[in-house]
């Protein structure tokens, strides 16, 4: 009895052969979706490499719009404006990574995007879209073409006695903490012989007084803050105040300026690339930026 027993074992063996172990391609794609929506972006698509139920999982829209800016659909109106019928037909990934990619706006003059690890709001606003006054005048200011510009170009000041630059956003920021920076360099960068060099033969007056940035909301928020223009040479994020969007709103607006007005001396060569706005928690990675630059900058300099 024990061997017939023993031989129907074996034999049943090797008719239905060994049964496999369950692994993680087994788990329901509902079930893997509900964990990917407490992981940030980058480590949903490592993820959805493992296997398909993880690449279907990766796919699920309440996955992604949990990623998305509350109102994404405000950020969409107001980026591509009359070109907005192409959101209808994506799924709430696509819609991410569209908002990821730098878009451009007013013309041109504005860049927004999300950062894809976090899905943060942010935003570049070119010279262009700038007031500087004495920008038509060919005496006091130049537009020089650079690679050294997410906008391919800057406005540079040869000298002047009045400096002032202005400026203004109108958009549906997310509900957030923000920091503007100004992206300045004194000196003019050109290469030489292949190698990155910067004439500051111009600059002046930087030294003598400080610059003055100002902010303001349209929700009556204000700040001020003063700073000398200091080492030429390389390209440094001046930080011109902080703002918080306590609640996402169709629209709020920032007026922003850099001003040096003291018409006792003049003050020139300056490079204004572009007003940034990042979200606040941003502001340490700038600053390592603005360190690790001043490293290099003394040998960029001409002699």
């Amino acid at each position: 009895m024990g061997s017939s027993f023993s031989l129907f074992s074996s034999n049943e063996s090797s008719v239905f052969g060994d049964v496999p172990e369950p692994g993680l391609g087994d788990l329901p794609e509902g079930c893997v979706a509900s964990v990917l929506v407490h992981l940030d972006p980058p480590q949903i698509c490592r993820l959805a490499m493992l296997n398909r139920a993880f690449r279907g999982a990766s796919s699920a829209d309440f996955v992604w719009e949990s990623k998305l800016p509350l109102n994404y659909g405000d950020v969409i109106d107001r980026v591509f404006e009359k070109n907005n019928s192409f959101v209808k037909g994506l799924c709430k990934r696509d819609i991410y990574s569209r908002l990821c990619s730098t878009n451009s706006f007013d013309d041109g003059t504005k860049k927004v995007w999300l950062d894809k690890s976090t899905g943060k709001t942010c935003m570049s606003v070119s010279s262009y879209g700038l007031t500087i006054t004495g920008i038509d005048d060919r005496r006091y200011w130049t537009r020089i073409p650079t690679e050294e510009s997410r906008f391919c170009s800057v406005a540079y000041l040869q000298q002047i006695w009045w400096f002032e630059v202005d400026g203004e956003i109108n958009f549906p920021f997310p509900a957030g903490s923000y920091s503007l920076f100004f992206r300045l360099q004194l000196g003019r960068a050109h290469k030489r012989f292949g190698r990155r060099v910067c004439n500051s033969e111009h600059v002046h007056g930087w030294d003598k007084k400080p610059v003055s940035f100002q902010l303001s909301t349209s929700d009556g928020h204000q700040a001020t803050k003063e700073c000398y223009l200091k080492e030429p040479g390389k390209w440094t994020y001046y930080h011109a105040g902080d703002f918080i969007v306590g609640k996402t709103c169709k629209s709020m607006k920032v007026k922003f300026s850099m001003t040096q007005i003291d018409c006792t001396h003049t003050k020139g060569g300056l490079c204004v690339d572009t007003v940034i706005v990042y979200p606040a928690e941003y502001r340490e990675r700038l600053q390592r930026f603005n360190c690790n630059q001043s490293l290099r900058s003394s040998h960029l300099l001409k002699s």
